[in-house]
């Protein structure tokens, strides 16, 4: 438990870590404070000091381990605890499943009152390294100094990486990010290279000025590489000189793009996409299905992880072949096309226009004849009237976002009583509320946490449910 902490007092010794939260902290307890210990690891027994003091909990970080928990592990990427990412790396990824696990247990027993004693193991990623087939990199010309670069007095502010956790105008520089497989670090390696030689600025956050301001690199299991890079007030010949480096450098490339971004925020939905050599697209694949990935398609960003997902998705729906399906939150209609082939039709519903487009084109590079997508906010798209247009589903497939579905949604869904329901999540808390909202129509009978990102506290979660008899 470690000793009590006096109010003044910003040290505390021997605090034995008995849990871990989100964002990747260690918990203790501490009489009736909780703390959250920055790369604290369940089992450790450390030293700390408190950042941060409230009436209820304290923020601290590990100063000395005095004994290390038998779940920590050295962590492999040199900017661990500063990039922000990856905050799981000094535990094995035994434990990091095991927390996973209990994560999604808890949060369906606390908040959903499911019963969990089914609950299936959580699916492991085989690739717990450069699984990711996007990252994006910001260029700043105010970097992120650690302290031995405070040692040394840099000349060189420039950096291209990843944000500092809390700090929108500080960028910290990546050397090797173990997020991506190659060429993703040579090519970034090489644009930062290129622009210090060439005097291409870097873009400064806070003043909005400067030539460079993002790169977003994309590659698939089919080995397709797309690059985007974001200038924002290039000078001449700058566009140019940079492109035509990378189009020779990377003749891989099969779609090198470059976009013009003068706003105040890095989004790019609204922006023009212009197409330097190749296509706008790459493909993905998956079971002998094509996807096309634009540079503004969402596709899920662990590709391998994905097939395992939706196959778990499509086998908790256990189509027979005459079954009507919607498949809510749609996206590109991924899901919606590998399943389509077990089932009558699919109709799919998701927010954003451009992915419904992806998503009819999709179906058509396929062959696929029996989906149709509908582009609109799904509590005003799944009306009384366009059930009664489609007809009564026999399985509804729900993906939301993390925020999970609208009460209006939710509502829709037990008006339908479609017999069976699938509902994948990457918040069991969101989650847990809505099958709460559920319960009195809907049984759980199935649960499969699927971890989709090695190294975070982020976990998916596929929940099978089913009619409750009505007699």
């Amino acid at each position: 438990m470690g000793r009590r902490i006096p109010q003044d007092k910003k040290f505390v010794s021997d605090v034995h870590i008995i849990d871990i939260a989100e964002e990747g902290k260690g918990v203790a307890k501490q009489d009736e404070l909780v703390l959250f210990i920055e790369k604290g690891v369940p089992g450790d027994i450390v030293d700390v000091e408190l950042m941060r003091k409230k009436k209820s909990f304290a923020e601290g970080r590990v100063v000395t381990i005095k004994k290390a928990s038998e779940h920590r592990v050295e962590p492999f990427c040199p900017h661990f605890g500063v990039c922000g990412g990856c905050k799981w790396q000094h535990m094995s990824y035994d434990a990091q499943l095991l927390f996973k696990q209990q994560s999604v247990d808890n949060a369906l027993k606390r908040l959903g009152k499911v019963d969990t004693s089914g609950i299936e193991p959580i699916l492991g990623s085989e690739q717990t390294e450069y699984y990711r087939n996007k990252l994006e990199f910001t260029f700043s010309n105010k970097r992120w100094l650690t302290s031995l670069d405070e040692t040394e007095q840099p000349d060189d502010m420039n950096a291209l990486g990843f944000h500092v956790p809390g700090r929108f105008d500080k960028i910290l520089d990546i050397d090797h990010c173990f997020l991506q497989q190659d060429p993703s670090n040579t090519i970034r390696n090489t644009i930062r290279a290129f622009a210090t030689a060439n005097a291409i600025s870097f873009y400064d956050l806070r003043a909005h000025e400067g030539a460079l301001r993002n790169v977003i690199i994309r590659t698939a299991s089919t080995g397709e590489v797309m690059l985007i890079v974001v200038f924002a007030y290039p000078e001449e010949g700058q566009v140019e000189a940079l492109m035509s480096h990378l189009a020779e450098q990377f003749p891989e490339i099969v779609s090198l793009l470059y976009i013009v971004n003068q706003k105040l925020n890095d989004t790019i939905f609204d922006q023009e996409i212009e197409v330097y050599r190749g296509r706008d697209y790459i493909f993905e694949e998956m079971e002998g299905l094509k996807f096309k990935v634009g540079p503004k398609s969402f596709y899920q960003t662990n590709s391998k992880q994905a097939y395992e997902l939706y196959k778990i998705t499509r086998e908790f729906a256990d189509l027979k072949g005459d079954e009507l399906v919607y498949d809510l939150y749609t996206g590109a209609g991924t899901i919606a096309n590998f399943v389509a082939k077990s089932a009558r039709e699919v109709v799919g519903v998701e927010y954003v226009p451009s992915a419904i487009e992806d998503a009819k084109i999709n179906s058509e590079i396929n062959g696929v004849h029996n989906t149709k997508f509908y582009a609109g906010d799904m509590k005003d798209v799944l009306t009384a009237d366009f059930v009664a247009t489609h007809g009564r589903p026999d399985v509804v497939i729900t993906d939301p976002p993390r925020a999970g579905m609208h009460a209006d949604v939710v509502n829709r869904i037990l008006e339908m009583e479609a017999p069976k329901v699938v509902y994948v999540s990457c918040n069991a808390a969101t989650q847990a509320r809505d099958l709460a909202l559920m319960q009195d129509k809907y049984e759980v009978v199935r649960i499969k946490p699927v971890d989709m990102f090695p190294h975070t506290q982020h976990v998916e979660n596929v929940v099978l449910l089913q009619l409750r008899s009505q007699a």
